[in-house]
């Protein structure tokens, strides 16, 4: 029996870290937000390793904060160790990361979204979606209650008809045993959008007090105070170490002895894995001439035993873990918890997206996580937020926002996903920004606080903080510029101190901090601003001016993309009357629809040759007379 259950502006379909970014997005933006989740116990929910951060996704975590999101909140709140990761590399790939306590993550979030004006937090099961003419208009849940909206954000994760595998078992679950979502998977294949099967998987966990700490090495956090958020100002001190160990020779024989019985290679395991995070069993074959592997213990929590095995990420039977775990050194006596497991389910082709995240297919209907082919809560709570400013802002009648390649990120991310789409689970990598040097941990907030703040997801508070950092850091930038440090004792000697050539001449400030020996605290030494400086205001100082040669380059391959960004391309071209495009190119555009020249010249299959005849094609005004014919 259905019957009507409320109407709203946004509705979001699951509350992963993709749905819990989305939800707040919508509702702070002031459209009026409802949440359905599955499960309320399992809001914000890891199912896999208990961390946020690391190379490349650190920095969507401070590009979501820097935007106005939570998940860089969250996490500050409810870290048991934080640490900076490639210090001793430049600043373009330095990443912070930190171990989550995995319960008190959960229920942070929860109580965010249970506290935010405009969002409404349910448990339910959405089977269908409400489409007319083309048009989402709703959802309908198993128990029959409709929900009218004027946009929804589907955010289901890893439960689309979800299948676990373990050893020689398989059955239908979505993660760490929950409820699959079988009917809406369905739905969306009868709407007409092309599904893919992918895979993941999960280490075992072990019981602390079973392990052997002494055969490992201690893995500390940061002693120096560290956050995600710019609003952080409360930092943990008591945290947790995690531990270092590694597998041998004995490891490896017992897996290549059972690989028939590994659903990986037994043919059991039908969807695609994750290149990047490979499982144990994997790792074994294609790295055969490595003799160990690196395995890091890491604590669930502060109020649990239990340890997450980072690194043995397995399918095998149960009986074999067991036989892995005690041939590695802590681990002889490791009481197993959670044996291992892979997981199978439905992912959308993001090809069928535009670049706002709204399906191409359905009008108001957008996607975002895992459902969109990716791998990590980092690019799950990237898109989330994405997703939901986008659905909150159509909703209230208000111009969408996309991030571009060279802004963040975020922007990388999805421009890869819309543009190229995905056979794989993906994973941001700082490989795949080109703009890299620009996209940088600390330099988050400079990107894209106005633009936080422009769509009103930064309060005026944190902007006028923003804005006199920003201003600090170009008045000591100009300082540096202008003063002239003379070659006398004190300068010399501090010189020689570093390793240092000696000066035969005066020297501006700033081109002596550009020297690979020198810092801002030595110039700080020799001439001392008068104004006391933040640590981040020096942080950048110094970064601005040693890089500023590189990051002028950059700026200026910046500005020329942006020319090819504004050749927009309408949406009722037809790429047929184009003569002279190759088939493929033609085939490509056709499916990508995309939205530039920039866009369409990053299309697997289009090369310069077609991008050359679409922009001749663009400029002699032919588009005009199609559409006016």
């Amino acid at each position: 029996m259905q019957y009507e259950a409320g109407n709203y502006d946004v509705i979001v379909i699951g509350a992963g870290h993709a749905g819990c970014e989305a939800g707040l997005a919508a509702a702070r933006l002031g459209a009026k937000t409802l949440m359905v989740t599955i499960n309320l116990d399992m809001v914000a929910f890891m199912p896999c390793n208990p961390s946020v951060g690391g190379p490349a996704k650190g920095i969507v975590v401070r590009e979501i904060d820097a935007l106005g999101g939570e998940m860089g909140k969250n996490i500050d709140k409810t870290y048991i160790q934080m640490r900076m990761l490639n210090t001793g590399k430049g600043p373009a790939v330095r990443a912070l990361r930190a171990q989550a306590d995995k319960v008190s993550y959960q229920y942070e979030m929860k109580k965010t979204l249970e506290n935010e004006e405009n969002l409404t937090l349910i448990q339910g099961m959405v089977e269908r979606l409400i489409v007319e003419d083309g048009i989402c208009k709703g959802v309908i849940t198993k128990t029959g209650a409709i929900y009218q909206a004027k946009t929804v954000v589907i955010t289901t994760g890893t439960f689309l008809r979800g299948e676990i595998i373990l050893g020689e078992l398989k059955y239908s679950s979505g993660p760490n045993n929950q409820q699959p979502s079988i009917k809406l998977s369905e739905h969306l294949e009868e709407l007409g959008f092309h599904l893919v099967r992918f895979k993941t998987g999960t280490p075992p966990r072990v019981n602390s007090k079973s392990i052997d700490y002494s055969k490992t090495e201690i893995q500390p956090g940061d002693k120096e105070p560290r956050a995600f958020s710019y609003e952080t100002t409360k930092f943990i001190t008591d945290q947790l170490p995690c531990w270092l160990t590694y597998t041998n020779e004995e490891t490896h024989t017992i897996i290549d002895q059972n690989l028939h019985r590994a659903p990986m290679f037994s043919g059991m395991v039908k969807g695609t894995g994750a290149r990047y995070c490979p499982s144990i069993e994997d790792k074994v074959v294609r790295f055969s001439d490595k003799p160990r592997h690196q395995i890091f213990l890491e604590p669930e929590g502060r109020n649990t035993e239990e340890v997450y095995v980072q690194g043995l990420s397995t399918s095998m039977p149960e009986d074999v873990q067991h036989r892995i775990l005690k041939t590695i050194p802590g681990l002889e006596n490791a009481q197993m918890m959670r044996a291992g497991y892979a997981i199978e389910y439905d992912a959308m082709e993001p090809s069928q997206l535009w670049p706002t995240l709204e399906t191409k297919k359905i009008t108001n209907l957008y996607t975002a996580g895992q459902i969109n082919g990716t791998s990590g809560y980092e690019e799950a709570a990237g898109q989330g937020l994405m997703a939901g400013i986008n659905a909150g802002l159509k909703a209230l009648g208000k111009e969408e926002l996309i991030l571009s390649r060279s802004d963040a990120y975020i922007g990388v991310l999805i421009d890869d996903l819309v543009t190229k789409g995905t056979n794989e689970p993906y994973r941001l990598l700082t490989s795949r920004a080109e703009y890299r040097l620009l996209l940088r941990h600390d330099n988050a907030d400079l990107r894209l606080t106005e633009v936080g703040h422009r769509i009103g997801l930064i309060s005026e508070e944190r902007y006028e903080r923003y804005t006199k950092k920003k201003q600090a850091i170009e008045e000591e930038i100009k300082r540096l510029q202008n003063l002239i440090l003379k070659p006398n004792q004190e300068v010399q000697a501090l010189i020689k101190s570093v390793g240092g050539s000696e000066l035969k001449d005066g020297i501006r400030a700033s081109d002596l901090l550009k020297r690979p020996e020198m810092s801002y605290e030595h110039i700080e030494q020799l001439a001392k601003s008068e104004v006391e400086l933040d640590a981040e205001v020096k942080e950048q100082v110094e970064i601005q001016i040693k890089y500023e040669g590189y990051i002028e380059k950059s700026l200026q391959q910046v500005e020329r993309l942006k020319k090819m960004e504004n050749k927009k391309i309408p949406e009722n071209i037809d790429y047929q009357a184009i003569t002279g495009l190759a088939t493929e190119a033609r085939q490509k555009l056709e499916k990508i629809r995309p939205l530039s020249l920039a866009q369409a010249s990053r299309i697997s299959g289009v090369n310069p040759a077609d991008i050359s005849i679409l922009l001749v094609y663009l400029e002699q005004g032919k588009i005009a007379k199609v559409s006016n014919d």
